[in-house]
């Protein structure tokens, strides 16, 4: 299973490369506010600084709702890297413009997917990557592991090629989850990530262990 780090902040992206388990980013126009990146030219030279950290997979997301906007705003973010992975919304005019992208050789990551119909979709368009997310089901009574489960189900069912990535993944669980049902790719925060190396019985195996080594080098 690929970590991506979700986020736009670059020492976090830097954090989680230099733990050597990184695949890749994801970004939204939401996390880049978070920054304080704002303006057209600064959004584009902070993916370009994104890009510069890891070695493949940005997930650069459009703002336009349109076909033609879509296709015009993903072609200047696949420009700028071959580590983009143009991000579309799950739209009926994101579906025409993946479709596009696909005859094109272009990458894409189908985003705010919320039902196996919706991944359906995607997969015959053509997406590189689906994104379905599931902490905001889980936030209003739906079970979001349940519906990566579904659509992992699916997509071997057909030999789809597109890939299963887990969002909205807010905890361990979430993750250590999606493994099991197979997510080809979960995409979540680096505390959720740096969470999966915490174990009590690690550290107090490891305290016991230096307590020993002490000792014998009295």
């Amino acid at each position: 299973m690929k970590f991506f780090i979700d986020t736009a902040n670059l020492n976090e992206i830097k954090e989680a490369y230099d733990l050597g388990v990184l695949d890749g980013v994801t970004t939204n126009p939401s996390l880049m506010a978070k920054e304080g990146i704002s303006g057209d030219e600064n959004v584009i030279n902070h993916y370009k600084a994104i890009c510069n950290i890891v070695d493949a997979n940005v997930s650069a997301e459009v703002i336009a709702t349109d076909f033609e906007g879509i296709i015009k705003e993903g072609m200047e973010l696949a420009k700028l890297d071959d580590k983009i992975v143009v991000k579309v919304p799950m739209i009926k005019d994101g579906i025409k413009a993946i479709k596009y992208f696909s005859s094109e050789g272009i990458r894409t990551n189908c985003t705010l997917v919320f039902s196996a119909g919706q991944a359906i979709l995607a997969a015959k368009a053509g997406a590189s990557y689906l994104s379905p997310f599931i902490g905001r089901l889980d936030d209003i009574g739906f079970d979001g592991l349940d519906l990566i489960g579904q659509i992992v189900h699916i997509y071997q069912n057909y030999g789809y090629e597109t890939e299963v990535l887990a969002a909205s993944v807010r905890h361990t669980m979430h993750l250590i989850k999606c493994a099991e049902l197979g997510a080809d790719v979960v995409t979540c925060p680096l505390k959720v990530i740096t969470s999966v190396l915490n174990h009590p019985l690690t550290d107090k195996g490891l305290a016991q262990f230096l307590a020993d080594h002490a000792k014998a080098s009295k």
